[in-house]
């Protein structure tokens, strides 16, 4: 008997002694996302399958909130979409794959935070069977963290603009002063240069 190693690989169907053929589909997808409440993320999907697409080509989004065990089913393709009419996932799910391109990914709208959880992307081609989903796990978050990097680099650009603000203020002030000295000069001289008047 054979053995399957490859874990994306469900199932193995086994002939002679030594030979096997695999009917199974294998899906690829992010294993963690992080996104801003109200924002939009793509769930990408992606899979390869062992036979030619046809018409029972199936994708099957479930959601399973954080914290739980059951899962929901929030889209469904054979042939064309079917986006949710009712529930936490209504008017926020958009297809955005292409299984000609061996694409199955959706597009969540509007995301809110009960949308923690895991996403799981199942995809079946008959004969090929798919036994394990891609997962991935959705965080949504407040408000974009800053690393210490980037708030480093805020700070640095911020002194420097402060000095070229006061380096300019500067150079002005003594400009100005410089001007006013010159015109002050050349006023005296025009009056001693002048003759007087008796």
């Amino acid at each position: 008997m054979g053995s399957c190693d490859h874990v994306l690989w469900s199932a193995c169907i086994y002939g002679d002694p030594g030979v096997y053929r695999v009917a199974a589909v294998e899906i690829s997808a992010p294993k963690e996302l992080k996104v801003v409440n109200g924002t939009e993320v793509e769930l990408h999907c992606t899979f390869r399958s062992s036979q030619p697409h046809s018409k029972r080509l199936s994708v099957t989004w479930n959601f399973r909130p954080y914290g739980q065990t059951t899962e929901e089913t929030i889209f469904y393709y054979q042939e064309m979409p079917y986006l949710p009419t009712d529930g936490r996932f209504k008017d926020h799910v958009v297809w955005t794959g292409d299984v000609q391109k061996n694409d199955a990914s959706i597009t969540l709208h509007g995301v809110q935070f009960a949308f923690n959880g895991t996403f799981s992307c199942k995809v079946q081609n008959p004969p090929d069977i798919q036994g394990y989903s891609g997962e991935t796990v959705l965080q949504v978050i407040q408000s974009v963290k800053l690393s210490e990097i980037e708030i480093l680099a805020a700070a640095v650009g911020g002194a420097i603009i402060l000095v070229i603000f006061i380096l300019i203020i500067f150079i002005t002030v003594r400009y100005c002063r410089q001007d006013r000295n010159s015109t002050e000069v050349v006023l005296r001289d025009t009056e001693w240069k002048q003759p007087s008047v008796w």
